[in-house]
């Protein structure tokens, strides 16, 4: 018998502003800067929902949450989560795993991974071994390791639910 599985690919980046922390997985981090972005700016969240939506073929958080809608500015990205997770109910699927990888020289991602680990899967109503978080640079290359910005990966495998 085939398996029946789907299996998305997401990826989000944001340049560094002015502020004093980013979101990341739905958690508030320190940081001494914020991001330039409509939404709340969370890499860790846009990436998961682009994954979320590939693995659908419902296209990508653009088409869904338009920077251009004035309704998502400043936005909380755990409601984009949990929309994205209402659309594989109502498709017959649920979140099998998805993994999460954060990429920037600062700020540390590993002391706040379980936070995020356990928002994710509260927003998702998954077990939380169903969500990896975690992090590496950019070995001071490019853009992001001169500390311009931060970026997301995030792959995720939908089951029939």
């Amino acid at each position: 018998m085939p398996m029946n599985i789907r299996i998305g690919q997401g990826y989000d980046v944001h340049a560094f502003g002015e502020g004093d922390h980013v979101m990341l997985g739905g958690v508030r981090v320190p940081h001494g800067r914020g991001v330039l972005a409509h939404s709340d700016g969370d890499v860790v969240l846009h990436a998961l929902c682009d994954a979320m939506l590939g693995a659908l073929a419902l296209g990508d958080i653009g088409r869904h949450f338009p920077p251009s809608d004035p309704r998502w500015k400043g936005a909380d990205s755990r409601a984009f989560v949990r929309h994205c997770n209402e659309l594989l109910r109502e498709r017959g699927w649920k979140l099998g795993n998805a993994d999460v990888t954060v990429i920037c020289e600062r700020p540390k991602v590993g002391p706040h991974a379980d936070a995020m680990r356990t928002l994710i899967a509260g927003d998702l109503g998954v077990d939380i071994d169903a969500i990896s978080v975690k992090a590496t640079t950019s070995e001071a290359l490019g853009f992001i390791g001169r500390g311009e910005g931060i970026a997301a990966q995030a792959v995720c495998l939908l089951v029939p639910a």
